[in-house]
């Protein structure tokens, strides 16, 4: 046997099992491309052409395309350190705070763990937010339609919050990433169906009027402050928008081998981020062409605030289902991560309480049997309450988002990357490689701070408000 296919055993394992000992991966590139456009199409393409409505026509290109470039250089670096020390034959890292201990030692995976929680957690608040938006869109909708467009339609949010809370804390019983492969097809495709009706509309509105709408330098305030304050904002909405790096290893060991992960995660990064791209590109740039100036914060709910689309109405209440539909995949994407860390580290703590690690048997009528465990049952249902909690609390939806993205994106999506690249190529201090890559990391660390000063002010204003 040569020493190719003895390495390829090796990686591979045999029989049922991978060469860790775990149940064989059955994931591949489709499969991976699909868990990459349900993480990275969500609430955040909706905020778009509100964000290319403050940049301008200039601006709102390219820090798209830009933010683009820069989270396809991310998981180029992150995917080879799934495995170590070799990106083909090493160890398995099996989450993103795996790969950051293995690299970069026990101080700094604390602070990559926070970071990684805290941006997993605000985006299900997020979710929790879109999703009694859209909710609320298509009631509203449906009453201008009968009533007229100057009808006083208004549904109170927070009900639709609630019930979103209960499918979640239903849905919360999925064991894995590994048993949502289905979870995340049905989200990718509603994700291309609302984003081409989004396109689809802004087009046709942009026919109706006649021309483009807006300008070179977007929205005009009444102080320069306030353009600064918006601006980084809408830097802090596109930054959310892209980056999936917290969750990216967690995707990749799904991948069976061979072909090699690494290589895997590297396509279906490639792919994902191009349709994703001119998505973003098409939702972003024919929003604030119908719209200019008066371009809403979220794009199908507009109307809430008296701009958006209000006809054919039964398509915006076809998109926003779509948007439902897809953040409830989404917000189980974002918080399994979690999930499998509080049961790793509960099992860890109380190996021999019942509460924690037995599995007792349920059938309910017209339900099939399921096991159920009390630690996973008490956790996830807290958990799920208190995002629905804190999205009633505070329901401000660009601010909301840009926080999360400027928290997200130069930490988590670059610092953390860039610096277990270094440790696992042994990169030397200033050579030309490691110049390059210290440059390019702090250019992303002043995006990220002007983004989550923006947003914050954002918030605080809508609060006094």
């Amino acid at each position: 046997m040569d020493g190719k296919s003895s390495l390829q055993i090796t990686r591979s394992g045999t029989g049922d099992y991978d060469d860790d000992g775990h149940a064989k991966r059955t994931g591949n590139l489709k499969s991976a491309v699909a868990h990459i456009i349900t993480a990275v199409i969500g609430s955040g393409v909706l905020s778009l052409a509100w964000s290319t409505s403050q940049l301008g026509w200039i601006g709102g290109p390219i820090a798209l395309l830009c933010c683009a470039i820069v989270t396809y250089i991310s998981s180029f670096l992150l995917s080879d350190c799934y495995r170590t020390p070799d990106p083909v034959t090493g160890k398995r890292n099996y989450s993103y705070m795996d790969a950051v201990r293995t690299y970069l030692g026990i101080k700094r995976t604390w602070i990559a763990g926070f970071l990684q929680f805290l941006t997993l957690y605000g985006t299900g608040i997020a979710y929790v937010l879109t999703t009694a938006t859209c909710l609320g869109a298509i009631l509203e909708s449906n009453c201008f339609h009968k009533k007229g467009h100057q009808a006083p339609c208004h549904f109170e949010g927070n009900m639709y919050m609630v019930m979103f809370g209960v499918v979640q804390i239903v849905m919360s019983f999925i064991p894995d990433l590994h048993n949502m492969e289905w979870v995340s097809v049905v989200a990718a495709i509603m994700s291309f169906t609302y984003s081409f009706i989004g396109l689809g509309l802004g087009i046709a509105t942009v026919i109706k009027n006649g021309r483009i709408m807006g300008s070179l330098s977007g929205i005009p305030t009444d102080t320069v402050a306030d353009k600064f304050w918006a601006v980084f904002q809408a830097l802090g909405d596109i930054a959310f928008a892209y980056p999936y790096s917290i969750l990216l290893l967690e995707i990749q060991d799904t991948l069976e081998s061979p072909p090699p992960e690494n290589q895997t995660m590297k396509k279906a990064s490639m792919v994902a981020i191009f349709i994703t791209t001119f998505f973003y590109l098409c939702c972003g740039c024919f929003g604030y062409a119908a719209f200019g100036n008066h371009t809403p914060g979220n794009l199908l709910t507009g109307l809430l605030n008296g701009s958006g689309f209000y006809e054919p109405f039964w398509l915006v209440d076809l998109a926003n289902v779509c948007i439902i539909i897809h953040l409830i995949g989404g917000y189980q994407v974002y918080s399994q991560p979690i999930f499998s860390t509080a049961d790793r580290w509960a099992s860890r703590r109380f190996p021999n309480s019942g509460f924690v690690n037995n599995f007792y048997k349920v059938k309910l009528p017209l339900v099939p049997g399921f096991q159920l465990n009390l630690f996973r049952f008490c956790f996830r249902t807290i958990y799920v309450i208190t995002t629905v909690g804190v999205a009633i609390l505070f329901p401000y939806f660009n601010a909301i988002l840009g926080v999360l993205g400027a928290i997200n994106f130069w930490p988590l999506a670059i610092y953390f990357p860039v610096e277990m690249y270094f440790v696992q190529h042994k990169v030397p201090a200033w050579s030309r490689k490691w110049i390059v890559l210290r440059t390019f990391s702090f250019a992303c660390f002043l995006v990220s701070v002007m983004g989550l000063v923006g947003s914050v002010v954002g918030i605080v204003k809508e609060k006094l408000s």
